[in-house]
Order: C-alpha cells, then structure tokens, then sequence
C-alpha cells in the first residue's frame, strides 16, 4: 500500500462458502436410520444426492427459483382464457431433478419392506434442504397413488405416468405425456380444515362422469396434470379426479382466479381455482370422500414430517458450519461453552426428527398401517411445531449476518410455519391423534410397543412414559395438544435410547424427560450433556 491508502475491505473472520459440504457425513442420525429401516442399498445414491445438493449450482437454482415467483397469465393477449403459471427456468431444473431421482410416485411399485420408500424419504429429506418449495408437487405426486388406487380403471390410466422419472411440463392430455404430476384441491374459504363444510357441488352425467361447479381456496401447484378434489354428490362429500385436458384434448373448466402472496414456498405456486362445470370421475363412493382421501392425506403429513425435519436439518447446518469457521471475544464460536451447547441442542433436536420421519418412512414400507395411524400424525404435530423456533435459534447463532438474505435463513424461517398448517393445522392434528387414540385403540398398543421397546434403559424416560399412559386416560379435547407432544416426545426418546450413541440419548432425555423440562428456549442443556461431542458430530 502506498502512503495515504486505505484498506477497509479485507474480509476476516468470516465462514466459507458451504458448497460442496458433505451432507452424510455430518448426519448420522440419517445414515444410521436409513440403514435401520432396511434401505442401507440406497447409501451410496444417496451420497450422489447429497453431493449435487450442495453443489454451488443447486445452490443457485434453488435461489433463482425464489428470487423470481411464478407469474399467473389468465388470458392471452387476445382475450381467451389459458389459465397459465409461469415459472422460472430454475423451478423446473429443481422438479425435474427430484422426478429423476424418483422422490415422487416411483416407489410405489416397489414391492413392500424393500426399503424404496425409505430411500425415497431420504432423498425428499436431502432435497428439501435444498429447496423446500418445488417439493409440494413432488409429496402430491407420492401420496396421489395409493388413493388412486381406490378405482383401478383411474390407477390404471394414470399411474404409470405419475410414477415415471420423466418431467414433462405443459398442458396436454395425460396419456400422451412421458411423465404426470398430481395435486390435491379440498379446502374451500368458508370450511379450510372442515372440508365438510364444502359448497362445491357435482352433478352425476349420462357418460357416469360428473360436473363439478365451486371454489377451492388453496390448490397448490395449480400447473399439475390432474387434482384429487373434494365435492358434494348427491350421496354426500365425495373424492373426484380432475385432470386439467380431457381425454379428447380439450380443457378442462378450471380457472385459476389468482395466486396467493404467501409468507413462504415463494417458489411454489399456491392458487384460488374455479370448476365452472369441470368433468371429474368419481374416485371411490359417494359420501365416503373424506375417507377415499385419507390415503393421500396421510402421506403428505409423512412428507410434512420429512420437510419439517429437513428444514430442522438445513438451519443446524449453516449454524454449526458458521460457528466452526467464526470467532468472537478471542475464542471460536463452536469452543465458547454457551455456543457450543446452543448448537448441542439443535443438533439433539435435528436428530430426534430425522430418526423419527425415517421411521414413520419405514413404516411405510412395511405397511405399519396401525402404527402410522397415531403415530403420524403425532409427530407431524410435534416436529412440525418444533421447526420454527429451531430454524430462529440457528438464525440467531449467525447474528445479524443471520437476518439478511444472503445467508438463506430467512428462506428457511419463513418457510418453517407451513408445514404445521398444511394437512391439518395444529389444533386440527392434535384433535386427530385424540380420535385415533378413542376410536382405534389397536393404533395405541402399536405406539406403546415402540415406545416401550425403550424400557429399563432410563429411568427418567420410563417416568414419562409412565406419565403418558396417565394422559391417555384423560383424553380431554382441551388437553389434545398435550397428548399429541407426549406421545412424539416419548417416541423420539425411545428410537434415540435404542439407535443414538450414549450422549446423544441421554442429554435428549435429560432435556426433555426431567421434571424440570423440556426448557423452550434452546441452550438450556444440562451441565452433564456432552455437547462438544453432539457440536462435532453434526457440523460439516
């Protein structure tokens, strides 16, 4: 430097570039639960996976495709209505990316407890982590199969395509397209949850299809092939399947009125659509709508499950890297006693989910039906309601360089609240895990025989199953919330006791199991809980 120069711009203290981490290698809690639910074959795909999504061109799909939303056209420039969503080039490479990899539809034709749907989460769960928006219509896709399969003439004219690993975006007619995605459209601005309440109504036709006349309030991804949808019949509340061409190429009568301005899933389409006399097929019987779709619910809470712990997942990582690399008050951040044992805690967090959503995963592929009915939508509620404040907590360990875009936290925070309301918000889903628990008390011996797989192995966890059961017996409407966390609480207690190293398992129960906790602010650990040991194990 010459005499009078001023250098102000060298950048010190700062983290690198998180691009090209690896993402296995820092979640063993993902490793070891794929490997435990029989998908270990899948590991080195997966490592494949892993490897593009922190890849600094991922990286940037994934912020193109939310700094640009999608754009609704309702009309040509000559009046005619094409009821269009434009996206950017971005959100395209990011779907046909998971479509390749075959995280929507495709492990449905895979033979049961041969680990596909494992293998499938994991990928959802990496991809997430990426680009958590693009995977509404992936995780639509997934959960349409089984519910189409109510109606084999439907599965057997859609199927195929929605389980190809071809993307083919445009709006054709379904079977001349190499590859289909599939959405759901049920809530409407006067029910939301109580889909009961719905005013759409379908009139049966000579042909046996119907005409269905309403509007729907949320129809995410509005650009896919064809929608399951609920509507009044003249027998009650029914499931239809709407694709958007009909078979003999014209358009289907659905018009998208406008797109939501949404607090997050910026990148995802979400619309208010019309049917004004659209052609739909009856999907199972009339009046039993909410029970045809059930199927389709369910596997879309499994997604809610993997998306939350995903995002759990993602703001764990960009926190601890940052501390690795950053220091402050002459030590570094991750060796700061405080720090450390903040990041301790979300890593405990991180890993209670993700074992948990492999597991519900597993269960999924061995046809656990019992066990999901309780215990999936419990743990949506819980890793769900969790995931905000995690992802704020991780924000904060980056300080104000946490607060602005760049970082990506913000994505992450205002994403974090959606999968708690989707599919059930949750007061909704509490009240669900209530009706499982009195209707079908088959689903409760399911849970407490995971739970107490766990037995004997601490003393505080057997306390708190103890005091489970002892809630169970209420089942007081006021007191579902409760039941609901305890019930996931001791689930993660039980797969941590049996599947995590010692540390691991015992500081989550001594966070959460004491009569004292769980605390709700994160960084309130115990003093005997190893964290430098947790903050090593999950950094990159």
């Amino acid at each position: 430097m010459r005499p009078g120069d001023h250098r102000t711009h060298l950048v010190e203290n700062q983290p690198p570039p998180l691009a090209g981490a690896d993402l296995l290698a820092c979640d063993p809690a993902l490793t070891g639960a794929v490997a435990r639910e029989g998908a270990e074959e899948a590991l080195p795909a997966l490592r494949q996976l892993a490897a593009l999504v922190t890849s600094a061109e991922a990286r940037e799909h994934a912020r193109l495709a939310n700094t640009h939303s999608p754009v609704l056209h309702t009309h040509d420039r000559y009046g005619h209505r094409v009821d269009e969503v434009e996206f950017h080039p971005s959100w395209h490479w990011l779907v046909r990316t998971s479509v390749g990899w075959g995280l929507h539809g495709a492990p449905w034709v895979a033979e049961p407890g041969t680990g596909a749907h494992v293998a499938r989460a994991a990928g959802f769960y990496l991809m997430s982590q990426l680009e958590p928006g693009h995977g509404c219509p992936i995780s639509m896709t997934y959960a349409a199969v089984p519910a189409l399969r109510h109606d084999p003439q439907l599965a057997a004219r859609y199927e195929a395509g929605l389980r190809s690993t071809t993307y083919e975006f445009g709006l054709a007619e379904p079977s001349t397209k190499a590859g289909l995605l599939a959405g759901m459209s049920m809530t409407e601005k006067q029910g939301g949850s109580d889909v009961r309440a719905g005013t759409t109504t379908a009139t049966v036709t000579s042909d046996g299809t119907y005409r269905l006349v309403g509007h729907k309030w949320f129809t995410s991804a509005p650009m896919n092939d064809l929608f399951l949808t609920l509507a009044q019949a003249p027998a009650g509340l029914t499931c239809f399947v709407l694709p958007r061409v009909l078979p003999d190429g014209t358009r289907n009568a659905i018009r998208l009125q406008r797109l939501k301005d949404k607090l997050g899933n910026r990148s995802n389409a979400s619309a208010e659509i019309e049917y004004t006399g659209a052609t739909g097929w009856r999907l199972g019987d009339e009046g039993r709508g909410v029970q045809t779709i059930i199927e389709m619910v369910s596997m879309t809470r499994l997604d809610c499950v993997l998306g939350s712990a995903a995002l759990t997942r993602a703001a764990l990582t960009e926190a601890a890297h940052h501390v690795a690399h950053r220091g402050a008050f002459g030590t570094r951040l991750a060796d700061a006693p405080l720090m450390q044992t903040v990041i301790a805690d979300l890593a405990l967090e991180s890993e209670a989910a993700t074992a948990l959503a492999i597991r519900l995963a597993g269960a999924v592929d061995r046809e656990e039906r019992t066990l999901l009915r309780l215990a999936l939508p419990a743990a949506k509620y819980l890793v769900c309601k969790r995931a905000p404040a995690v992802v704020a907590e991780a924000l904060e360990c980056l300080g104000g360089n946490g607060y602005v875009e760049d970082s990506g936290l913000p994505l992450l925070y205002r994403e974090a609240p959606l999968n708690s309301i989707w599919e059930g918000s949750g007061s909704v889903t509490a009240l669900d895990v209530l009706r499982a628990v009195t209707r079908e008390p088959e689903s409760v011996d399911a849970v407490f025989a995971e739970i107490e797989a766990a037995s004997g192995r601490d003393t505080w966890f057997d306390r708190g199953v103890r005091e489970l059961r002892t809630e169970l017996r209420g089942r007081e409407e006021r007191r579902a919330r409760r039941l609901a966390e305890m019930l996931a609480l001791c689930l993660q207690g039980s797969l941590l006791l049996r599947h995590a190293p010692d540390e691991v398992a015992r500081a989550f129960v001594a966070s959460r199991f004491l009569p004292d906790g769980p605390w709700r602010t994160s960084g309130t650990l115990p003093a005997e809980a190893q964290a430098d040991a947790l903050v090593a194990r999950v950094t990159p």
